[in-house]
């Protein structure tokens, strides 16, 4: 699924004129930010105006260890509910990333949410600290993504930590008083004080991808605050950091199976592969074939580094085999030297792998101002190497990517605080498909144990996230039936 698009902030509310109108002596030193007023205006997004939402800033500390000093304006956005006289309270939402922006989540939500759930609830979204338009970071980045294979020589290797050092460096160098403080703990603390802001006692969460681990983090924090907590296709906290990433090395290898299984029998219309073996034997040669001459297509080249990142974007969702066949089909055939033109699908690839809008940039270093700050990693170019060396044998396309050296790997700070335990009560609905790639069927059920009143809806198939890409219809339905009742499933079902 695309990132939700990112939109302008609405007019700022001085973070001064909220703080001197409330006395220093209050008790606690955050009640100032819960009694909050947040001016309502005009959203100046498009996709949130027709969709009815307003938007406003939230005051939040920068660093919560010391809540009297610099401030963050952090802009949120809200969609009220659709019948005031039915409305239960308000659903805080949260895309994923991390590091995606957030403001026009409450319009993709209320798009496909059920009207009997819609007149329920008040949907809220948020550009998190560090994100978009609450202070989002310019780190003068120019890739999408730090995900590259280190290909086969030392070579390679140098040039992915070459690149994942000036990552994080470049961040450091403008950011250094505010990167400590973009942690997964501080966002849910600043849900918390949104919610307060708001005037609920409680709130309900909808997250997706790492949103949902967000939302798992929140119920942890403040149980007592959770009302209906929804968590789509979450990672495993436990593994959040690089261990999660060699999960996703090994999903997307099972994934690339999956797919061949499913382009041997059409082996007449895109000449992959007779058999699931041939199939796979074509891509991994491709990828040999671009080490040796990158594949000129579209003015530009696609070397052995770049293309297994783009064939895991391919691969994410079995809905689009047949894309990911014809783009694979469009390869081969520029790498045989035939003129090809890329295509709508392959051209948007291409560009935003090598050629990301100052936008994607952006979102990137907020990504990993986020990660960085939240986990530490392996700090030795060795690791990594040694990483990779033992994943190829059974990951020849995709553990080159997922052990290669992260700018996590060059930060300049240790994390403040520990990452969350997460370990509790609160009743959750959780929803995964069995082959996701980015967040593996096995993280949910590891996270599953860990909220002992949770449900786990499991989709069988290969997709990231469901409530929003119309992947299964059950899916939904179960998602606005919880949120409209408050009632879980009796047990654990699958679609």
């Amino acid at each position: 699924m695309k990132p939700i698009p990112a939109i302008a902030a609405a007019l700022a509310l001085s973070a001064t004129a909220v703080l001197t109108t409330v006395s220093p002596a209050a008790a606690d030193p955050l009640e100032r930010y819960r009694r909050q007023p947040l001016a309502w205006t005009a959203c100046q997004d498009p996709e949130l105006a027709a969709a009815g939402a307003r938007c406003a800033t939230l005051t939040v500390p920068l660093d919560y260890r010391e809540p009297g000093g610099r401030t963050l304006p952090l802009a949120v956005s809200r969609i009220k509910a659709a019948d005031p006289a039915k409305r239960h309270g308000i659903l805080q939402t949260n895309p994923g990333g991390p590091g995606t922006r957030g403001l026009a989540m409450p319009a993709a939500v209320r798009a496909v949410m059920a009207p009997a759930t819609a007149a329920a609830f008040d949907i809220v979204g948020m550009d998190t600290r560090g994100v978009g338009a609450s202070g989002g970071l310019d780190c003068g980045l120019t890739r999408g993504s730090w995900l590259r294979s280190v290909g086969t020589d030392r070579a390679g290797f140098e040039q992915a930590w070459t690149l994942a050092e000036a990552d994080a460096d470049a961040c450091w160098t403008r950011y250094p008083d505010l990167l400590p403080h973009l942690t997964t703990r501080n966002i849910a603390r600043d849900t918390d004080l949104l919610r307060a802001a708001l005037g609920e006692q409680r709130t309900s969460f909808l997250g997706q991808s790492y949103g949902a681990m967000l939302g798992a983090v929140y119920a942890q924090l403040y149980p007592e605050r959770v009302d209906r907590l929804v968590l789509d296709s979450a990672p495993d906290p436990a593994r959040y950091g690089i261990r999660l990433f060699q999960d996703m090395g090994v999903a997307n290898e099972r994934a690339l199976d999956d797919f061949a299984a499913w382009a041997a029998p059409r082996h007449s219309a895109y000449g992959l592969g007779a058999t699931p073996a041939a199939v796979r034997a074509t891509v991994e040669g491709l990828v040999r074939r671009a080490g040796t001459a990158p594949i000129a297509i579209d003015g530009f080249q696609l070397d052995d580094r770049l293309l297994p990142f783009l064939l895991a974007v391919c691969q994410g969702d079995d809905r689009d085999s047949a894309d990911y066949a014809d783009v694979l089909r469009r390869l081969l055939d520029a790498a045989d030297g035939k003129p090809v033109q890329a295509g709508p699908l392959l051209h948007e690839l291409l560009t935003t792998v090598l050629a990301p809008s100052p936008e994607g940039g952006a979102d990137l270093a907020a990504a990993i101002g986020i990660l960085c700050d939240d986990v530490t990693m392996p700090r030795s170019p060795r690791w990594y190497r040694a990483a990779v060396d033992r994943a190829r044998p059974t990951q020849p396309v995709f553990g080159p990517v997922y052990n290669s050296p992260t700018p996590c790997a060059s930060w300049r700070r240790t994390p403040l605080e520990p990452p969350v335990e997460v370990r509790t009560a609160v009743p959750a609905l959780q929803l995964h498909s069995t082959g996701d790639t980015h967040a593996p069927y096995q993280g949910a059920l590891a996270l599953h144990t860990r909220l002992p009143a949770s449900r786990l809806l499991t989709v069988p198939g290969r997709t990231h996230t469901l409530y929003l890409n119309g992947y299964r219809p059950c899916a939904q339905q179960a998602v606005d039936t919880y949120l409209l009742t408050g009632v879980l499933p009796a047990a654990d079902t699958t679609c």
